[in-house]
């Protein structure tokens, strides 16, 4: 990481999902899948399954914003998720689903804040947003099997029904924020 490089850290489902569409964006130096926002330290992915330990399945993401400001992160998380649905995100259910933004600082907490506020201004959703916006406190990153999942099993069946589709929307609202080897 260079002394450009800042850090979002988002929660919005699945993490495959949420690493697997970062990944692909134009200024994202890595994306890691991981556990934030709860209570227990060094949690598996078992452990946060069981719905006790408070994290959420998030992604911690390394950008350059000179490339892709984190107002782009942003724009792109709430496009690619569903944030009004509590806990859950399609056939995924429970609090490590939750929809989490983790700001690392008081600059990141006024955009993000920004940019719910706009969002529900828009109207581009019916309900009302369940985002919820909190101090980062800590993450812990996935066990290896987790890395890049996405890219490595496109042919099993969640890859094609949930996360292709979450893939063509980024293509389709984002091509040019895309990084050529995944156009």
């Amino acid at each position: 990481m260079n002394k450009t490089t800042e850090r979002a850290t988002l929660a919005g489902g699945c993490f495959w999902c949420t690493e697997a569409i970062f990944k692909r964006l134009k200024g994202v130096e890595s994306v890691m899948p991981g556990y934030a926002g709860g209570n227990v330290e060094n949690p598996t992915y078992e452990d946060v399954c069981s719905g006790n330990t408070g994290h959420a399945e998030a992604i911690q993401i390394a950008f350059d914003p000179a490339l892709i400001p984190y107002e782009k992160i942003l724009d792109v998380f709430w496009h690619t998720h569903n944030p009004t649905t509590l806990n859950r995100q399609g056939n995924d259910i429970g609090t490590q689903y939750r929809s989490s933004i983790f700001y690392a600082d008081e600059k990141q907490k006024e955009i993000a804040e920004k940019s719910k506020t706009e969002l529900e201004k828009s109207g581009l959703y019916k309900d009302p947003i369940v985002t919820e916006i909190v101090p980062f406190t800590n993450f812990y990153v996935a066990e290896n099997y987790h890395k890049d999942y996405y890219d490595r099993n496109k042919e099993k069946s969640y890859c094609n029904f949930v996360i292709d589709p979450k893939i063509h929307k980024l293509l389709q609202e984002y091509g040019n924020d895309v990084k050529d080897e995944y156009k």
